[in-house]
């Protein structure tokens, strides 16, 4: 049995810039970090005919063609696996989809890379974000950016360049390990209640972008200037400074989409900003999912958040990208 895993992210700035729309004429850039909390995918060979395929429902078929995932079934494809005998199953930290985690690039890596050791290939890390990428928006046209893949494979607190030929520079951002602890130490993050799909919130930034909106591609070029200001900030450990950077991200984000955010948003935020919180975001691409806040005193922010039954996913950066943790 082969398993592997990928963790989640959360993005740290720059976040919208690593869509195709945009950096394909600006270059884009963000910084992100893998979390620990993760997408794990199993592999086995069984003594039978057909392949089982275990997610939220179950599949058995004889056919790559009869797969009604997408994801997998283009994986099968592109890694020319024979699926005679395979069980496929995923489980997931955060078992919904469209939390803002990043949970769909970070399942295509763990399957990709799965695959690709079950064939006895080795993949690196660069290959698998690009294979992952390839899948999800050459392949299945979702209106995604390439952000998720790249972190889910690469892990750490990293940056990420993306150029307008479509490769991407990936690098780990230079901080101490002062920073990176304290950094740790005081963000927080909190369900808001309610899953979405970053599809359509997406795809107005994406169909926008593409009509040449001067508004929204002033305010993308904006939030990329934020994410350089951020690794600045971080790097000479000024954390303060960053969070401030994080709520005027906030600001901007909520101006590209009037689906961005909506009132129990709103209300959390506020009470949020009044009760520890220095700063926030929405993670991902709105209106849902996961905020995340930089505190000054994250007691008082837990409790008045448990007073609103709101739940809290505990997290620590992760060092490292898509791996195998068993065979």
């Amino acid at each position: 049995m082969i398993i592997t895993r990928s963790p989640l992210r959360i993005t740290l700035g720059g976040g919208g810039t690593d869509l195709p729309s945009y950096y394909r004429e600006n270059d884009g850039f963000l910084i992100a970090a893998g979390i620990t909390n993760y997408i794990y995918v199993t592999l086995n060979k069984a003594f039978i005919d057909d392949c089982i395929i275990k997610y939220s429902k179950t599949e058995r078929v004889n056919d790559i063609d009869e797969i009604e995932h997408p994801i997998i079934r283009e994986a099968l494809k592109l890694t020319n696996t024979d699926i005679r005998g395979l069980e496929i199953s995923s489980l997931a930290d955060i078992p919904s989809s469209g939390t803002g985690l990043g949970s769909s690039g970070s399942f295509t890596t763990a399957l990709l890379k799965a695959l690709h050791h079950y064939n006895n290939r080795v993949i690196s890390p660069k290959q698998l974000a690009e294979q992952a990428c390839y899948i999800e928006m050459d392949i299945l046209k979702e209106p995604l950016g390439k952000q998720d893949q790249y972190i889910a494979a690469y892990g750490g607190l990293s940056c990420f360049e993306f150029n307008k030929d479509g490769s991407v520079n990936a690098y780990p951002l230079n901080v101490s390990k002062e920073t990176l602890y304290n950094l740790e130490d005081n963000l927080i993050l909190f369900f808001t209640g309610y899953s979405r799909s970053a599809s359509s919130i997406l795809k107005e930034q994406d169909d926008a972008t593409k009509k040449d909106n001067k508004e929204m591609i002033e305010n993308l070029h904006f939030i990329k200037d934020l994410g350089y200001k951020g690794k600045v900030a971080l790097e000479n450990n000024e954390l303060e400074e960053y969070a401030n950077l994080m709520n005027i991200h906030w600001d901007y984000k909520k101006k590209r989409s009037s689906s961005m955010s909506n009132t129990r948003i709103d209300y959390l935020y506020n009470l949020a900003m009044k009760n520890g919180a220095i700063s926030g975001k929405l993670i991902g691409a709105g209106n849902g999912g996961f905020l995340l806040f930089y505190c000054s005193n994250k007691k008082r922010l837990r409790e008045s958040m448990a007073k609103e039954q709101v739940k809290e996913l505990r997290f620590r950066i992760e060092s490292e990208g898509t791996k195998i943790i068993s065979v």
